[in-house]
């Protein structure tokens, strides 16, 4: 009876859903939009006008800039394009420090260009978390200004307020599930999140799968990277596949959120793309690299495909960049990120509506592979000899926890106890992790502690596994009791059941739409 009642229980949980989402179709039909980052960190673009001409041509319908320069907000002006303005770094302590300033900058910077320019969204700050001189403390209270005087003018529903993070804000982005938000920002994250949460503002990520490839090529494969991969990685607390970065990433995000009872929150990117040019040791940075990712990403996000965990929500996106910018600092790939030239040519085609295919996709190109490890050679996980004890104690404790690897061999007395050192335990308990979920790149990071060889670790009596020809997270509950298995059991119906709503909506969605 119990059971009865559980299952109409969310069956009435799903009726009361869809009558939700029937009155709120004229907001959540929009779908997910594509945007631009009209960076202008360069000496030889052309100017805004002809800038925002170039956006036009190519029916790019929203756009972010980096402040709030005259020339450019009156470049945009009539033109219909959406507009993201920004608040930078440098300017935070005024805007924190008195309500006069933030109603002198909106009088000055806003009211005689609004509605004319039309600006949705303000950034106070981008990823403060990552600037050498620290001013996170000085966002919140900035924020709250600049919606204050918002409010006076009557113009705080139609622009709204948020900052820009980098993915460095999360201590843990994988399994996406296990996001969790880095503990020596809480000071900062509490009364952001309460900020954007009850002004109905989204969480700003810059995400860049390139810089994950680029940095830990033997984990990313750069299929993964690339939406290309043919092989899905599994969460092995939610049994969620995923087969690209992006939406690992994005999810990771949620899983934060929701850890912390944020669970309204929507998640927009305001930066990702993929450069064209890189210095001799930043293979991947090339044109058929750079086109594949962003048309992949372009048709991912139109279609409103969502991420696993939130199937069919939007995901507002903003590629970086417009122009190639010549005065960026760092390495070679950094001055290389535009869609077009500074002559205004295309860097190469891009298809901004989704809906075609480019002509002629090449195969993902670095160095003539594109899949690294990934093949037929047999590979196995170990623990890095670069890790900290700390970091290693860590995986560890999670991959015998929450990863749900049988951890009994490494115990006293059991084959693989011997030698009895930490490294040694850790890559016994990291391998048979990463075999368990289909020996993918990403299986073997567990917060970069892992490393992966070709060369078998196997000694004496100590068998380390290798995975089976399915690709499959199945080999997790072999080592359950039949009291947990039980209990994994129904928790996975539970999930199944949830996750099965989800997919229900989102194809309601996509029907009266």
């Amino acid at each position: 009876m119990a059971s009865k009642g559980g299952g109409e229980e969310e069956g009435f949980k799903l009726v009361v859903a869809v009558s939700l989402l029937l009155f709120s179709l004229p907001v959540m039909c929009r779908g997910s939009i594509v945007g631009v980052c009209y960076g202008r960190n360069a000496d030889d673009l052309p100017t805004p006008d002809k800038a925002v001409d170039l956006i036009q041509q190519h029916n790019i319908k929203y756009a972010r800039i980096y402040d709030a320069n005259i020339q450019v907000l009156k470049a945009f002006a009539n033109t219909g394009i959406e507009l993201m303005i920004g608040i930078s770094n440098s300017d935070l302590l005024p805007f924190s420090q008195f309500q006069s300033n933030a109603d002198t900058w909106l009088k000055n910077n806003i009211l005689p260009y609004y509605p004319a320019t039309k600006i949705t969204y303000i950034t106070v700050g981008a990823e403060v978390t990552e600037a050498p001189s620290n001013e996170s403390a000085l966002v919140v209270p900035a924020m709250h200004n600049i919606l204050t005087s918002l409010k006076k003018l009557g113009l705080h529903k139609k622009i709204k307020v948020s900052t820009t993070h980098s993915l460095g804000v999360l201590s843990r982005s994988f399994p996406p599930s296990a996001g969790a938000f880095s503990s020596k920002h809480a000071f900062f994250l509490k009364p952001l999140l309460e900020f954007l949460a009850d002004n109905q503002s989204p969480f700003m990520i810059d995400i860049y799968p390139y810089y994950a490839f680029r940095d830990s090529p033997n984990n990313v494969s750069l299929d993964y990277a690339l939406f290309q991969s043919s092989s899905e990685v599994i969460d092995p607390n939610t049994g969620l596949l995923y087969t690209n970065m992006f939406d690992a990433q994005i999810d990771a995000l949620y899983f934060a959120l929701m850890a912390l009872n944020f669970r309204t929150i929507k998640v927009m990117v305001t930066e990702t793309g993929w450069p064209s040019k890189g210095s001799p040791k930043e293979t991947a940075a090339t044109p058929d690299n750079a086109q594949i990712y962003n048309a992949n990403l372009i048709r991912h996000v139109v279609n409103d495909t969502g991420t696993p965990a939130k199937p069919g929500e939007a995901v507002d996106t903003y590629i970086f960049s417009l122009f190639n910018e010549n005065r960026k600092p760092g390495l070679e790939s950094e001055r290389n990120w535009g869609l077009f030239y500074p002559d205004q040519t295309s860097v190469y085609n891009l298809d901004f509506s989704g809906r075609g295919a480019v002509a002629g996709m090449p195969s993902p190109s670095s160095n003539g592979s594109a899949s690294g490890f990934n093949g037929a050679t047999k590979t196995w996980c170990i623990a890095s000899s670069n890790a900290t004890q700390l970091d290693l104690q860590n995986a560890v404790d999670w991959a015998c926890g929450t990863g749900n690897v049988d951890c009994s061999p490494i115990q006293p007395s059991q084959p693989c106890f011997q030698p009895d050192n930490l490294a040694s335990h850790a890559s016994y308990a990291f391998n048979a992790y990463y075999q368990q979920n289909g020996a993918t790149d990403i299986a073997c990071t567990f917060g970069g502690t892992g490393i992966r060889v070709d060369k078998d670790p196997s000694y004496d009596n100590c068998l380390y596994m290798t995975a089976g020809s399915n690709k499959t997270g199945a080999g997790n509950t072999t080592a359950m009791t039949s009291s947990s298995s039980k209990t994994s059991s129904s928790s996975s119906r539970s999930l199944s059941r949830k996750w099965a709503y989800s997919l229900i909506i989102a194809i309601l969605l996509r029907l009266l739409c």
